[in-house]
């Protein structure tokens, strides 16, 4: 009996020494197993005489239930000390703010957020979008639209040229986009309602000039437009865009080669405190360029004059965005300041529509 209580005591000790349950599992085998310490014991019973046989068999199942019981209790034990472990080792920290999802973090910049409006603008009027290459040929950017030669606009300090070909022809970057215009009216038929956003290309930089910047131009090519149309359209227009109930525009005598007659066009606006505002006040702020387009420029494109007009208009989309936002700074636009775009961006999923407003 002494026998089988040391065995008890050490299997025990064993068991309560053991570190995890893989080391349990040993002592378990070893002990209760088919060649384990206690099941020697139990079968060795058949060679003892019957009356030792009852008394040796009641001890060993004795033995055999107290570390069988010791087993179950410290795999509990071990099963609620990895748990805390892991429990300790993969908590989160409550106190630490949530991070915010990409769509929230992300933002729109401001020059793709106006384009979206403009299309969302002219969309409602019937103009689809049309485009062309940022790099251009003489022909395209200036001669069909009427540049004579030595304009200054085709001098080098207002274009990009590249180097000259072996015939001596020159590829640019295009000036205005324009050039659509023109390859909209050689490849479609009247009536033509489009406008034109786009990247352009000049020698200039400032607080208000960068060489590459953003215009959006539109044009109207039918039988019976005329300058009423264009003024009808250029209100709507900025009514809709800086969300004022009324403006009042001034249309000014000007100079384009492309159209004639030619007109710069004013807002009226309102400077208090650094702030512009439209629709009120008695300053005017210029805004766009328009007019009729040009015979020749007609001609150019293989349609006749005396069948078919139209309009067209022009503004830089860095500009309205300045004016609309509050932007004081062209240059900003193309830094690439993090914390720049999270103050004058546009979150991902915020749309202009106009009945959900354009500016959120």
């Amino acid at each position: 009996m002494s026998d089988l209580t040391s065995l008890e005591a050490e299997i025990l000790a064993q068991i309560s020494a053991a570190a995890d349950e893989a080391a349990l599992e040993a002592v378990r085998v070893a002990a209760l197993g088919k060649k384990g310490s206690v099941s020697e014991r139990l079968a060795g019973l058949g060679k003892l005489a019957p009356d030792e046989r009852k008394a040796a068999g009641a001890a060993i199942n004795a033995v055999k239930e107290a570390v069988a019981g010791a087993l179950a209790a410290r795999k509990e034990t071990l099963k609620a000390e990895a748990l805390k472990a892991r429990l300790e080792r993969e908590t989160v920290d409550i106190t630490l703010p949530v991070r915010a999802a990409a769509v929230n973090e992300g933002r729109v910049h401001p020059i793709a957020q106006v384009v979206d409006e403009l299309t969302a603008i002219f969309a409602d009027m019937g103009f689809s979008i049309a485009e062309g290459p940022d790099i251009e040929t003489d022909e395209y950017n200036f001669t069909l639209l009427n540049f004579p030669e030595g304009h200054p606009a085709r001098e080098m300090h207002d274009t990009f040229f590249f180097n000259p070909k072996p015939d001596g022809s020159r590829r640019l970057l295009r000036t205005h986009t324009s050039p659509v215009q023109v390859r909209t009216m050689l490849t479609q038929k009247p009536p033509i309602r489009v406008i034109i956003p786009g990247r352009t290309y000049r020698c200039d930089s400032d607080q208000t000039h960068t060489p590459m910047f953003h215009q959006v131009e539109g044009l109207v090519i039918d039988r019976g437009s005329h300058i009423g149309h264009l003024k009808w359209i250029l209100e709507e227009f900025c009514k809709t865009f800086f969300e004022v109930p009324n403006v009042k525009m001034r249309f000014r005598p000007s100079f384009f080669p492309f159209t004639e007659p030619s007109m710069e066009v004013d807002i009226q606006c309102s400077r208090k405190g650094g702030e512009i505002r439209f629709g009120e006040g008695t300053d005017w702020l210029e805004i766009l360029g328009c007019g009729m387009v040009h015979p020749n420029v007609i001609r150019n494109c293989g349609l006749d004059p005396d069948e078919y007009q139209g309009f067209a208009w022009g503004m830089g989309i860095d500009r309205i965005a300045m004016l609309k936002y509050g932007m004081n700074d062209l240059r900003a636009f193309f830094d690439a300041d993090t914390r720049w775009i999270k103050h004058y961006g546009f979150r991902p999923l915020d749309l202009p529509t106009l009945f959900g407003g354009l500016s959120g």
